[in-house]
């Protein structure tokens, strides 16, 4: 039993660790916001190049990962941020105002 309860801390701590690394893992992208929907909660990003995505930059829509995210940045704000595919939804993992 002892060893059981070993092998599931070991494989848990694995799991944890792996997905910290992953989102690490992500490139920040410089971009700027041009519109937050609260209620859709979805951002747009004028943004550069995506390279975990293959995507060149542009402007576009965003869902986000955490709603709380949208709270952090206003229409203007120069940001880095990092987004991912999640089950096939462009989606912000992370974003930070940049200071000008």
């Amino acid at each position: 039993m002892r060893n059981t309860s070993r092998l599931f801390t070991a494989l848990a701590s694995a799991v944890f660790s792996a997905g910290v690394l992953a989102q690490a893992a992500l490139p920040l992208v410089d971009g700027e916001v041009r519109k937050v929907d609260l209620s859709a909660q979805k951002i747009t990003l004028k943004h550069g190049e995506i390279k975990n995505l293959d995507m060149p930059g542009m402007s576009m829509v965003f869902k986000v990962k955490d709603p709380a995210l949208l709270d952090k940045v206003k229409a203007g704000d120069r940001v880095q941020f990092t987004a991912e595919d999640v089950n096939g939804a462009l989606t912000v993992v992370s974003i930070e105002r940049v200071a000008p």
